[in-house]
């Protein structure tokens, strides 16, 4: 079975997901979400797998989160097209498998689904 990761190596949880889905013996499909950001379509698609609605895949802590003025807008749409544009305000890692997601945090929060 393969599994997908959207991936950031610079961020210390995504790195921890990825050793914790090798260490447990799963072919994961690498996506590097910063380079190759994913479309409309795929952020809603991720959304629908992991049962949240956009403001919950925000990285409200982002510096780019404050500066869009994101925190009070409540539209999934808008959210997405926020995500979109600047995809660093994507929560990592989110692994996908089984018509499923979930975010790594902490990072054995993905072993449900592999």
């Amino acid at each position: 079975m393969t599994v997908t990761i959207w991936h950031n190596p610079r961020c210390s949880k995504s790195r921890q997901t990825l050793a914790l889905l090798e260490a447990n013996n799963t072919q994961v499909e690498v996506r590097h979400y910063l380079q190759s950001p994913p479309t409309e379509a795929e952020l809603h698609w991720a959304l629908v797998q992991l049962d949240l609605p956009a403001k919950d895949l925000l990285r409200k802590g982002e510096k780019l989160f404050k500066d869009l003025g994101l925190k009070d807008v409540t539209d999934n749409d808008a959210l997405i097209a926020a995500m979109t544009t600047h995809p660093i305000l994507i929560e990592r890692p989110i692994v996908f498998s089984k018509g499923k997601a979930r975010i790594g945090r902490p990072p054995e929060a993905v072993l449900d689904i592999i």
